[in-house]
């Protein structure tokens, strides 16, 4: 049974946003498109919980996608940024908090000696690229199809494009040369990374990859093939490059490098350690990052990067964790739980749909088969999913709105809170409404 659930007012603001905004929407996923319908929008959020504009409520699995591992609107956060805010907004210029935060991330990182501020996970990855690149000399790179590393050029690469061919552009408007450097491999084959780099000797920079692939949905990596790039990349003299902006201090303190222990040259953070603002970085090994200017040729600036209040929400909710690393293993341990419950009501109903997840991320992918690269991903009901998804918006419960993105757990998230959401799935399953 559907709860009362009106969207007048934001209906009302969609329709006016699209009259200024591309889409009505900054981000594309947020039009609400692939499911079919209009997006809600947010008034405000607080602990496991948003609130939108028509008063409705629910309990959030998106998080910002991410970031809000501890919930929303938490008090030591949200009080950090009013004190950085009191004392000035930007100033484009060095600050204690910038010292305190790349000290922070080099001491819970093994791995990261030095690192850069940016401002986004697309500049944190196409910097790393950069240097890489500087570093070894190199042009060509290797990504994985259904990994999604931000939007720039070099990296919008159709997904699905052959593992031996160099890669075509993803994107109207990203010429083909930005890409003809681009080597696309299937997630967990390393039998087809070999083949790229024997098919490219001396040619290969940097393999760069998300350690737990978080953007075909939750893919983790098979035993063994996060070890295998780290020893592909040995034998080549390449860089690997863990794209952590989304396990980063996820997974655990360390991230997926500490959680999975395989070290990769380079690393590139987001989401988490901005604890809401706009935030990336990027470091690793003290010689590849000392190419970087202005110890080195490899140029890349941003007048915001380092800013004083994404750095203090940062710090505030690093040091939180930092003090409280119990917390992972209870989050994941919760997450655990839960993702389980969801197979078994989905093996109730007798349906083979996979419950993908690692730690406090997951993934109900609408297929009857495992998925364990983007050519599986893409085998998912995505009119199925559509359905699902909208009951249980309409029922208060906030899933990203794509097959193809992650369900994120927070501290906050208590047993009221999962029940809640295990009773509205075990509802709509019941429901014999989903498409076999």
């Amino acid at each position: 049974m559907h709860m009362m659930y009106n969207t007048s007012v934001s209906e009302q603001l969609f329709a006016e946003a699209q009259q200024y905004i591309p889409g009505g929407v900054n981000s594309p996923v947020r039009a609400f498109s692939s499911i079919g319908g209009n997006p809600p929008f947010i008034r405000q959020a607080n602990g496991p919980y948003l609130t939108d504009e028509d008063g409705n409520r629910y309990i959030d699995y998106v998080c910002s996608w991410g970031p809000m591992i501890l919930g929303h609107n938490r008090p030591e956060v949200r009080e950090a940024v009013a004190q950085a805010c009191a004392r000035g907004l930007s100033y484009g210029a060095a600050t204690r908090a910038e010292v305190e935060m790349a000290r922070l991330v080099c001491s819970l990182v093994p791995g990261v000696e030095l690192v850069r501020m940016v401002n986004s996970g697309t500049e944190a990855v196409m910097s790393a690229i950069r240097a890489a690149r500087g570093y070894t000399g190199r042009d060509k790179i290797i990504k994985f199809n259904g990994c999604y590393h931000g939007h720039s050029d070099c990296l919008l690469v159709q997904a699905g494009s052959g593992v031996m061919t160099a890669g075509r552009p993803g994107s109207d408007g990203v010429p083909a040369g930005c890409t003809a450097d681009t080597l696309t491999a299937t997630y967990n084959d390393l039998v087809g990374v070999k083949a790229l780099f024997d098919a490219n000797p001396g040619q290969i920079a940097c393999i760069v990859v998300e350690p737990v692939a978080a953007n075909m949905g939750v893919v983790p990596p098979q035993p063994g093939f996060l070890q295998g790039l780290r020893r592909l990349c040995d034998e080549a003299g390449s860089v690997l490059i863990f794209d952590e902006v989304i396990t980063g201090f996820r997974l655990s303190p360390s991230g997926a490098a500490g959680y999975y222990k395989v070290q990769p040259d380079l690393f590139t953070f987001g989401k988490i350690i901005g604890a809401g603002m706009p935030v990336g970085a990027y470091g690793g090994r003290r010689d590849i990052m000392s190419v970087v200017a202005p110890l080195g040729g490899v140029y890349q600036a941003g007048t915001l990067s380092g800013n004083p209040v994404a750095m203090a929400a940062g710090l505030a909710q690093l040091t939180l964790l930092r003090e409280n690393p119990q917390w992972y293993s209870e989050l994941n341990a919760t997450a655990d739980g839960f993702f389980t419950e969801i197979q078994s009501i989905l093996r109730e109903r007798g349906l083979a749909y996979p419950v993908n997840h690692v730690g406090s991320l997951g993934c109900i992918f609408f297929t009857q088969q495992p998925v364990v690269n983007y050519e599986d991903a893409k085998t998912a009901d995505t009119r199925a999913f559509a359905s699902y998804c909208k009951y249980m918006l309409a029922n208060g419960v906030y899933c990203a709105p794509s097959q193809f993105e992650a369900m994120f757990l927070s501290t906050a998230h208590t047993n009221a809170e999962l029940d809640r959401t295990l009773e509205i799935m075990r509802n709509y399953f019941k429901r014999g409404s989903v498409n076999r």
